[in-house]
């Protein structure tokens, strides 16, 4: 079993920044794939990043390429999605989600999910 508890989101101007956390606990946590995932509202679901157990491999959407980065500390879990430029349409609710076996963008691969936190960038 992971718990996985958000932090840092936050209201901001466009061409800010915003540092997310993800406190994940558990005994083998430090063993999950991570994700970072966002739902505006009247929208899905949407991907955004994800790193890979050992932290070496990373993985982004295209519309957060180049000003979003993922990163993962082992001790303790924490995942964190460095957000950059942050634009209007970034506003979201952001979730992350551990996996055992997935290493990637498919929501459902994922087995547990945080609640999430609110990011919202004015124009």
């Amino acid at each position: 079993q992971v718990q996985l508890v958000e932090s840092g989101g936050g209201l901001v101007q466009a061409g800010a920044s915003l540092r997310l956390s993800c406190a994940a606990s558990g005994r083998t946590a430090n063993k999950y794939h991570m994700g970072w995932f966002r739902q505006a509202p009247g929208k899905e679901r949407e991907f955004a990043a994800a790193i890979s157990g050992n932290g070496y491999m990373t993985y982004y959407a295209d519309s957060v390429k180049g000003r979003f980065t993922i990163s993962r500390d082992n001790l303790p879990n924490t995942v964190h999605l460095q957000m950059n430029r942050l634009k209007p349409e970034d506003t979201a609710v952001y979730s992350c989600a551990a996996s055992i076996s997935h290493y990637g963008s498919n929501p459902v691969l994922y087995n547990y999910w945080g609640q999430g936190t609110q990011v919202t960038v004015s124009s």
